[in-house]
């Protein structure tokens, strides 16, 4: 059976593109083209697809947000980032939010099927930029473990939602604070952690996550 693949993309000459090598791949097919994170939502679970190829610039909603509401609702679907956006805010947003490769526009086909296939049989393929990007930003979190401990609980509950790609507002509705406090616990988030961005900070979060589970 051919891999079964959804696109969630808002150019539609390049959703043509991507279906159209997808389809003739042999082993991958697309079941389903999506303009907007909307649309994608409200249709994706009901046709089960293997594995989503996302875009993050789309209209309304974000692919990022789009992402972990997907996760959500189809536990079972993988999802990869195809997008131009290479910051490293971005891509740990993505991942964060529950994304599991990230590629960077443009791509060629045979690059984009063999990223589907690794998906499908567990793999976590990432263009080699982001790659390194992530590898050091993870290097950058070593020895983290004393500054993270010296965080109140209510600062490690706001630092556990940013890296699972919650933003601000929404950490303010969850833990049903105002907005300011929301922002005056992230400051000094930061101070203590010693970091200059959420990026710094989610990736000190993460690597110390990382750590406990292998003691």
């Amino acid at each position: 059976m051919p891999v079964h693949v959804a696109i969630v993309e808002d150019d539609p000459r390049v959703r043509r593109t991507l279906a159209r090598i997808l389809n003739r791949a042999g082993d991958c097919c697309c079941v389903g083209e999506y303009g907007a994170a909307e649309e994608a939502l409200d249709d994706l679970p009901r046709r089960n697809p293997q594995v989503v190829l996302m875009d993050i610039d789309l209209p309304g909603m974000s692919g990022v947000e789009c992402v972990r509401r997907l996760v959500e609702k189809a536990p079972a679907t993988q999802v990869l980032m195809l997008t131009v956006f290479s910051d490293a805010d971005t891509i740990f947003e993505a991942l964060a939010a529950g994304a599991v490769g990230y590629l960077v526009k443009p791509i060629r086909a045979e690059q984009l099927v063999d990223a589907v296939r690794d998906v499908f049989g567990g793999g976590a393929p990432m263009t080699s930029g982001i790659a390194r990007k992530v590898v050091q930003l993870f290097q950058r979190a070593r020895g983290a473990e004393n500054e993270a401990s010296r965080l109140s609980p209510r600062e490690q509950e706001v630092l556990e939602l940013l890296a699972q790609g919650y933003l601000y507002k929404e950490i303010a509705d969850r833990l049903d604070i105002r907005y300011a406090t929301i922002r005056t616990h992230i400051e000094r988030i930061y101070q203590k952690l010693h970091v200059r961005s959420r990026t710094e900070a989610v990736a000190r979060y993460l690597g110390r996550a990382a750590r406990e589970r292998r003691r």
